[in-house]
């Protein structure tokens, strides 16, 4: 019985480790939690909502793929109602708001013990900048295709003493350039073109901000070392 999992799920998978406890937030399906509890990487699953109908639905999954005693099902706003005693939380298919939201709202997250796996779906520079200024770190980015879309996976660790990312590192962070493939220099491309149109569409009244920031993006790609950024531009 093949799992109808999604791309943008599979990469979330990939950055659990074995052995970890997870918390599933804005589960849906269940897809996910049932995929890492069948594969033998993950050892337990919380699986939230904030609806019931999807969580009705993961329940009805995880009993159909025989994963039901190995999870627990919360009714919850983002993080607000469930148990702590987990090691990775992962949020997939939400914006930048609503991420944003569900952080702000449990400061007890800020703990080097969690680690969270975060899938953006929208104003994604928004929520590194949010991560960034709240002291997380993104250690790792990966960039991935659905469809004609390009989105990113992150793993983020709350760790205050590292640096902030600059405003150019927003949009393109140096955790992208861990492990760089195709996608992630189309994604360089894609940044780099949305800033040029957003300036040249205000033309004398566009934000400075901007323009600061596109040229940080433009300089990257002339580094010695990023040279390979200059591809398919």
């Amino acid at each position: 019985m093949k799992l109808p999992i999604s791309s943008r799920l599979l990469a979330c998978a990939g950055f659990v480790a074995p052995g970890d406890r997870i918390a599933d937030i804005g589960c849906d399906h269940g897809y996910l939690s049932i995929h890492l509890l069948t594969n033998g990487i993950a050892t337990s699953a919380i699986a939230a909502d904030v609806n019931e109908q999807p969580l009705r639905s993961a329940m009805g999954n995880a009993e159909k793929y025989g994963v039901r005693d190995k999870m627990t099902f919360f009714l919850s706003d983002g993080v607000r109602n469930i148990p702590r005693d987990f090691d990775t939380l992962i949020c997939a298919g939400m914006g930048a708001d609503t991420m944003i939201h569900i952080l702000t709202d449990a400061p007890w997250l800020k703990d080097k013990k969690y680690r969270l796996i975060l899938q953006c779906q929208s104003k994604t520079h928004e929520l590194r900048r949010y991560l960034s200024e709240e002291g997380w770190r993104v250690t790792e980015e990966a960039v991935l295709r659905d469809g004609r879309f390009l989105y990113t996976v992150m793993e983020v660790y709350f760790q205050p003493e590292y640096p902030r990312l600059t405003p150019g590192e927003w949009y393109f962070p140096p955790a992208m350039l861990e492990n760089p493939g195709p996608e992630t220099i189309e994604y360089y491309h894609r940044m780099v073109k949305n800033l040029q149109t957003a300036v040249q569409a205000r033309g004398a009244k566009a934000d400075p901000r901007l323009k600061e920031i596109l040229r940080e993006l433009e300089t990257l790609a002339e580094d010695p070392n990023l040279r390979f950024l200059k591809q398919g531009g």
